[in-house]
């Protein structure tokens, strides 16, 4: 059972996500926060395992609550649900630890996927628009040099995924690119996530573009 929790400062809303999400087995809304210094407290008292975030809330905004949360409870899975399709929002709050960004016209079918992808630890950020927003933001050419003492830990090939991870590859393309079985890149990834202490392949993709391994197109 996936213990969910609600954050957003509109009831309605939240009334009818946990209609919807109660509606499917293997779900179980265990509470809701009108904001995200609610969303905090209740993380702490009920942890859930999926926090359906909103971004913009009184007291303390999704993107700080987010960041906190995963501070204190790095297992604890954020996925970012908004009304507005602002790319800021989506780079911040990735950045800030979020799973996931999603906009809140979402079909319920895709919500429910995209809870369940982040619970098991994956991300629901399509290649295509992550990229769109890391060329967008993240453009490594700054006047910040890149951390490059951080992709030591890495070996030759294990680089050259984590490349192709920021190029918004699937394990299935890498594997092709590379000549490589998928269960071989499977096991890289797994290690590469593990080495740099990274929650899942958003967060590999960003650091891929901060340490400039992949640069905007």
């Amino acid at each position: 059972m996936i213990r969910v929790l609600l954050a957003d400062d509109q009831p309605l809303l939240r009334m009818g996500f946990r209609m919807v999400l109660e509606a499917h087995e293997g779900l179980e809304v265990v509470g809701e926060a009108a904001n995200g210094a609610e969303a905090v407290s209740a993380v702490a008292e009920l942890s859930p395992d999926v926090i359906v975030m909103d971004v913009r809330m009184p007291a303390l905004d999704g993107i700080e609550a987010t960041r906190r949360i995963v501070g204190d409870r790095p297992d604890t899975r954020v996925l970012i649900l908004t009304t507005f399709d602002v790319d800021e929002y989506a780079v911040e709050g990735l950045k800030a630890g979020a799973s996931g960004f999603l906009l809140k016209d979402v079909p319920p079918a895709e919500l429910v996927a995209a809870i369940h992808t982040v619970a098991e630890g994956d991300a629901v950020v399509a290649p295509a628009v992550t990229r769109r927003l890391l060329d967008r933001f993240i453009r490594g050419d700054g006047d910040e040099p890149p951390d490059l003492a951080r992709l030591e830990v890495l070996t030759g090939r294990e680089r050259e995924v984590l490349g192709l991870i920021g190029l918004g590859h699937t394990n299935q393309e890498i594997a092709g690119e590379l000549v490589l079985s998928e269960a071989t890149v499977k096991s890289h990834v797994s290690r590469i996530l593990g080495k740099l202490e990274l929650r899942d392949r958003v967060q590999a993709v960003i650091l891929a573009y901060e340490t400039r391994l992949v640069r905007p197109s």
